[in-house]
């Protein structure tokens, strides 16, 4: 979820809505309940899309279903409970983590229990093509599918397109149904119309086009005024940042004070693709700015065995190359020291997505791991889940966190029509990432936060106003509450009721934590692009997002879990922990009281790249985040806050006020 200039966010490509799942689903637990035929239900296998009114009939019986069967191990209960102990800074277990082999030994599926998944599969006319210890996949015919799951395969009418759904929820005979997870195939709805087309072992492209900040720049929030604009809530209000260096930020959130580097640390980075250029990018950056330079093998690559729907209507991987390019040198900058581990996914699909950091739990690559992806709940597939559950509270066990960027649209509703939150970011085993408008002073001292929204107005062509003033919502931070996944425990408490309580019962809301996000108050980044006459070449840009911000706070984690000398695992419990604290800034949406709102004045080039074209000139309203707000306390676009210089030093100290 990145934000520079007009380019489109980088994110999960997946099946549309599905239903709502029970409580259980959100614990970590399968997603299955008793069925009157003796069979267990495999809650969410049945697209909400797939309506009798959209019904265009069966699926013939010979047509061809892939899918993935996932695993759901032993003693599902036994490691919700576990990853709860070991997270809980209370608790007598809390850091007594696991190994990856003791994690499988003792939650893992069985040889009996894959053996038995398998026969029942086999005996329905599938044939099993792979396995590992996470899922099995299965090919055969649509009659063989609709035997093994006890559902009728149609065709539904969807955005113009006919895909293939059940008619009702996907059901698992009695003895397997503590084995089977869930089940994903059964569906062939993806957000890319293209799905179905894209061909494996696909090529790499190269380097993405060009994008182009253009001047004037101010150096710290502030710095130079937009002298000869129209004036905007009383004042004359100054040219967005050129683009925050690491020395800036490490020193506004507190880092440069505590004297932490992350050395012994290693951060996980998961984004979709490579780019061909990441290690030349990120150590050029580095030694124009200040940064470390990279070390040995302190910057490690783990690709995908292959690459898929690269093309730039269905993934567009070139379009992955920036979000990565941000996530490393964001977090060099903030944890210089630290190790950092990207793992590139074959595609931004859920089960590559999915395979990927799966990679890094069965390894325990990184205890750190950041994603700057994300999508709208509601078209995020629930019956995944439970499978992205037990993920991260295996990781848990293991002593991993997992940290996701909240989304860059809001509250959904300009982008999608309904009001929603994210997914995976909304999931209760991870820490979701929120976002700011950050100002630093001339002594990159922390000087305000705003939560991230921005509505923006466009000088009018005389000159003499902004036009529309203040303009509609562009963007900003995403939060608010799941519609599907029940309050966690560490939340209790602390998230006001009428927040939790919006969507009936008591639920997630996210984000957890913030940090600066906003594309005008953002983060300088250098990568090679390609520019309009076939040049290929470094160049610098602002970027911003809550792309920015996942990285930001990982890199701040590396910091706090150098100081706490041990794995910090999944955060969230200790996070909230120091709620209230002087661990962080109470982010508002007007720092200096109701009357003063903040804004920035920004030029762009109209092409992206240089003048040919001509300039627009624009306000941006800072703190306008949708229907969302950054209020005192506890608030759904910036969580419990930003990392003040506090929260450091509560780990080197152990303390919190």
């Amino acid at each position: 979820m990145h934000i520079k200039g007009s380019r489109r966010r980088a994110g999960i490509a997946v099946a549309a809505t599905l239903p709502l799942l029970a409580a259980a689903v959100a614990a970590g637990a399968p997603a299955q309940a008793a069925s009157p035929q003796g069979r267990a239900v495999l809650a969410g296998s049945k697209p909400a899309w797939a309506k009798s009114s959209a019904d265009r009939g069966p699926t013939a019986a010979s047509a061809q279903v892939t899918a993935k069967v996932y695993l759901a191990g032993r003693d599902q209960a036994g490691q919700t409970a576990l990853a709860r102990a070991v997270s809980d800074p209370q608790s007598a277990s809390y850091g007594h983590y696991l190994t990856p082999q003791q994690v499988q030994q003792r939650f893992g599926a069985t040889a009996a229990q894959i053996a038995a998944v398998k026969a029942w599969l086999t005996g329905a006319g599938l044939t099993v093509t792979g396995a590992n210890q996470h899922y099995l996949t299965v090919q055969g015919s649509a009659a063989a599918a609709q035997r093994a799951f006890a559902v009728q395969l149609h065709g539904y009418s969807k955005d113009g397109h006919v895909y293939r759904a059940p008619t009702a929820e996907a059901t698992v005979p009695a003895a397997v149904a503590a084995s089977v997870l869930s089940v994903d195939g059964l569906s062939t709805a993806p957000a890319k119309a293209t799905h179905d087309s894209a061909t494996p072992s696909d090529t790499l492209p190269g380097p993405g086009a060009a994008f182009v900040n253009s001047g004037p720049f101010s150096s710290y929030y502030g710095s130079k005024i937009a002298k000869g604009t129209p004036k905007a809530y009383g004042t004359t209000q100054p040219y967005v940042v050129q683009g925050y260096t690491g020395t800036q930020l490490r020193s506004a959130y507190g880092a440069t004070a505590s004297g932490l580097s992350g050395k012994g640390v290693t951060v996980a980075i998961v984004d979709a693709y490579d780019s061909p250029t990441i290690v030349g990018d990120a150590k050029r950056y580095a030694a124009a700015h200040g940064d470390a330079p990279y070390t040995g093998n302190q910057f490690k690559q783990v690709d995908a065995a292959e690459w898929t729907h690269t093309a730039d209507d269905d993934c567009g991987a070139s379009g992955w190359y920036g979000e990565q390019t941000l996530d490393v040198e964001a977090v060099h900058a903030i944890a210089p020291k630290a190790g950092i581990t990207y793992v590139g996914a074959g595609s931004c699909y859920d089960d590559d997505l999915l395979a990927a950091l799966n990679t890094i739990v069965d390894n325990r690559l990184a205890t750190i791991v950041s994603n700057s992806w994300g999508e709208p709940e509601l078209d995020s597939d629930p019956a995944l889940d439970a499978v992205y559950n037990q993920t991260f509270t295996r990781g848990a066990i293991e002593g991993i966190g997992f940290y996701f960027s909240s989304g860059d649209n809001g509250d959904e509703v300009a982008n999608t029509g309904t009001k929603q939150s994210d997914m995976p970011s909304s999931l209760p085993w991870v820490t979701a990432v929120g976002g700011t408008s950050l100002g630093i002073d001339k002594h990159k001292n922390y000087q305000f936060e705003t939560g991230w929204g921005t509505e923006k107005s466009v000088l009018s062509a005389d000159g003499k106003s902004w036009a529309g003033f203040p303009g509609p919502f562009t963007s900003g931070a995403g939060g608010g509450t799941s519609s599907r996944v029940p309050q966690p425990y560490y939340q209790k408490g602390i998230v006001p009721k009428a927040l939790s309580t919006l969507n009936g019962g008591v639920n997630r809301v996210v984000p957890d934590i913030a940090a600066d996000a906003d594309p005008t108050t953002g983060f300088l980044v250098g990568q090679t692009q390609t520019f309009p006459d076939g040049t290929v070449k470094y160049s610098e840009y602002r970027i911003g997002g809550t792309s920015l911000a996942s990285p930001l706070i990982a890199g701040i984690q590396a910091l706090a879990q150098q100081a706490n000398g041990f794995p910090l695992g999944f955060a969230n419990p200790a996070i909230y922990a120091r709620y209230g604290s002087s661990a962080y800034h109470d982010v508002t949406d007007h720092p200096y009281g109701k009357n003063t709102t903040l804004a920035d004045v920004r030029v762009d080039f109209v092409n992206g790249v240089d003048a040919s074209n001509g300039l627009v000139t624009s306000l941006r309203t800072l703190g306008k985040d949708s229907s969302l707000a950054a209020t005192r306390g506890y608030d759904n676009v910036t969580g419990v806050g930003s990392p003040a210089a506090g929260y450091l030093r509560s780990y080197q100290h152990r303390h919190y006020r």
